[in-house]
């Protein structure tokens, strides 16, 4: 039977690089189990394979060995093909450097997601504002990224990853490059996203930042500290 609470299992999960003759290997054994709705951040210092498991979870990236289960679905013996439509579908990226398209404005960066899955120009253009509207970037739409502050492009980043209404949302050190106060209303909206029942996972460096999530993960050299 199907575990419906479940938004990610991962089960004896190991990755390794060859390059030539040589084997770098960068995580080992992971065995992780998210819960819908649920908050989690993994921590780690520079070098501990937290970005590498980020990239995993994302589909971005391929493990070597072991088993992942997304929201009740087995993916990983899925092609390439049918790994992006699933992350456009199911996941949300928030990165740290945002990611945005500088020379188009922040309502089209906000809209990219929904043509790549192909919905109507009604219903995408009607969800970017009401995303932006959202993260108070209303009044902002129609600029371009770099007219912005760090604070508002994380914001757009943020609508951005909300624009298909993933199950997940998967944020890579998403106040790294940015003032103590634009981080603390960055956090702010990711817990409000978490009360209205988004599931997050969050990569940090900073424990301060790690405390807001309802749960911390720990992982020192590709390994999960129980």
């Amino acid at each position: 039977m199907k575990d419906q609470t479940l938004a990610i299992k991962l089960t004896n999960i190991s990755k390794e690089y060859v390059t030539e003759d040589i084997v770098t290997k960068v995580l080992f054994g992971i065995n992780l189990v998210v819960k819908k709705g649920e908050f989690v951040a993994i921590t780690g210092a520079s070098g501990s394979g937290k970005s590498t498991l980020l990239n995993i979870l994302g589909l971005l990236d391929t493990a070597s060995s072991g088993t992942y289960i997304l929201n009740s679905l087995d993916v990983t013996a899925l092609t390439e093909d049918e790994q992006a439509d699933i992350r456009n579908r199911e996941i949300g990226f928030v990165f740290q450097s945002f990611n945005l398209l500088k020379k188009i404005s922040v309502f089209e960066n906000v809209i990219l997601p929904a043509i790549y899955k192909g919905s109507s120009t009604q219903e995408r253009e009607g969800r970017a504002r009401e995303l932006l509207k959202a993260v108070g970037l209303e009044d902002q739409m129609y600029k371009r990224p770099n007219q912005l502050s760090g604070g508002q492009q994380q914001r757009v980043a943020i609508a951005r990853a909300l624009m298909n209404n993933p199950a997940i949302i998967l944020a890579d050190e998403p106040t790294g490059n940015l003032d103590s106060k634009s981080g603390a209303d960055i956090m702010s909206i990711l817990k409000r996203l978490n009360h209205d029942g988004n599931t997050i996972i969050m990569i940090t460096h900073d424990k301060e930042i790690a405390s807001v999530a309802s749960r911390i993960v720990v992982i020192s050299d590709g390994k999960l500290n129980k």
